[in-house]
């Protein structure tokens, strides 16, 4: 299968793991909205959703970049309309808007709280929810929240509650909306990566260049989510996956190009228990 023709509306894509999967499906001759909120240049991180526009034409896809802010119900309406006007549609959400903070309990200002879950949680419900009538029209719709398996341990809780609680409630969200739109045909899944992936919020917001020589670029995440898309969403729903394990499941043994520096040991990503070990 291909997604040459079909719409893509991603969040928070105008870098990272987001614009990964963006310029994945842009090979394809995707149509890829990027709905971001970086309009402007930022001093520490790369990317704008115009720059990330002009890299998915580039890549062989159609491209539409909007300014949004997640956090604004109104202005998640108004933007997928508008995605579904201009495309014709709407195929794949892709909730991978998020903020990141690691406080604890006792630590975090409760403004920064409010933070990361209007924008991971509720962010992710708006979209969702906004996307669901374009979806109903579409074949195989996909949902797919950048989001981690619903393990319920206290330790992962007690490490960063506020931030956990946000994470999983995205999860959430995919898990309760499965249930919701099934009969609908519309397939909701989380997807998480194994190992910590190179980003800026790994190099900018959490353990700097070593913790990146130990990740993985975005681009397995990437070729994770194009496989998910490809599966039949009335069967396919309802999962939370890692990216390593989709892409085991479609044949991959070899890990080694994914690596972001071949001479580092990976580093395990939060929410995921190191049960087994990496491959090389």
């Amino acid at each position: 299968m291909s997604l040459a023709g079909r719409t893509l509306f991603i969040t928070g894509g105008s870098r990272g793991i987001g614009l990964a999967i963006a310029l994945r499906a842009a090979r394809d001759g995707a149509n890829v909205v990027i709905a971001a909120k970086t309009a402007e240049p930022h001093p520490k991180l790369e990317g704008t959703i115009y720059s990330a526009a002009q890299a998915i034409e580039e890549a062989g896809g159609n491209a539409l970049p909007l300014l949004l802010d997640v956090r604004d119900g109104d202005a998640v309406e108004t933007a997928v309309n508008e995605a579904a006007r201009h495309f014709g549609g709407i195929d794949i959400c892709v909730n991978n808007a998020s903020a990141i903070n690691l406080s604890k309990s006792e630590d975090i200002e409760a403004k920064r709280f409010d933070l990361i879950q209007q924008i991971n949680m509720r962010g992710t419900f708006l979209v969702s929810r906004a996307c669901v009538p374009h979806l109903r029209q579409s074949t195989n719709a996909h949902v797919l929240n950048l989001s981690p398996p619903l393990t319920m341990r206290a330790d992962w809780f007690a490490q960063h509650l506020p931030y956990t609680l946000s994470k999983y409630g995205m999860s959430m969200v995919a898990y309760g909306m499965a249930a919701e739109f099934a009969a609908d045909g519309i397939a909701f899944n989380g997807l998480w990566p194994r190992t910590t992936i190179a980003t800026a919020a790994v190099e900018h917001a959490l353990g700097g260049e070593e913790l990146m020589r130990r990740s993985r670029r975005p681009e397995i995440m990437a070729d994770a989510a194009y496989a998910i898309f490809q599966r039949d969403a009335r069967t396919f729903t309802g999962n939370f996956v890692l990216d390593e394990d989709v892409l085991r499941e479609e044949g991959v043994t070899d890990f080694s190009a994914y690596r972001y520096d071949p001479e580092s040991a990976l580093e395990i990503d939060i929410f995921v228990a190191p049960e087994e070990p990496l491959p090389t």
